[in-house]
């Protein structure tokens, strides 16, 4: 029987959703480039992950589930525009961003992170990059609170001293 809306099916899904919302609108940024279509390549991938919700056994897949379908949509979108490009003698004059800032950036603040100790990066990345809070972190972790929050503080007061972050402020 087909599950109504409102009926635990969609409050499980809704629960998913508000949870892991965050982290996997970062990942979709980082297949498109921005936000914008990040946010309907993500819209799209939790549509099909919607339909298929019944099928996921294993809660822990879920994460795996709805990043093969943002690839597969993404794929599927890069090919649709391939048909669209058709070869001219003509180029026509347009204005090119130059989109290279945003993956220097990217880069000097993945080298940052890099060069942190092991426990300042775990604990900035499952903070900042899978959006934990800081109970799910020092429960993971198998940390006290307090543990996890000075463990930040001491990373962020790190990155912001890094020389390489501070040229990138001083330069963007």
């Amino acid at each position: 029987m087909a599950d109504t809306i409102g009926g635990p099916r969609h409050e499980e899904f809704s629960t998913y959703v508000a949870a892991r919302g965050p982290a996997l609108l970062r990942m979709a940024q980082g297949i498109t480039g921005n936000r914008s279509d990040a946010e309907d390549l993500l819209q799209a991938a939790l549509i099909k992950t919607f339909f298929a919700w019944d099928r996921i056994a294993n809660p822990k897949a879920r994460d795996g589930y709805v990043r093969r379908a943002m690839v597969n949509t993404q794929i599927s979108e890069w090919r649709r525009q391939r048909l669209t490009v058709h070869p001219t003698d003509d180029i026509p004059e347009q204005r090119v961003d130059d989109p290279t800032w945003k993956s220097d950036l990217a880069d000097v603040v993945h080298r940052a992170v890099d060069r942190l100790p092991e426990r300042q990066r775990t604990t900035v990345l499952l903070r900042y990059y899978e959006d934990l809070t800081e109970a799910q972190i020092a429960d993971r972790m198998g940390v006290t609170i307090g543990t996890v929050k000075s463990t930040l503080s001491r990373a962020v007061a790190k990155l912001r001293l890094d020389a390489d972050l501070t040229i990138e402020r001083t330069t963007s």
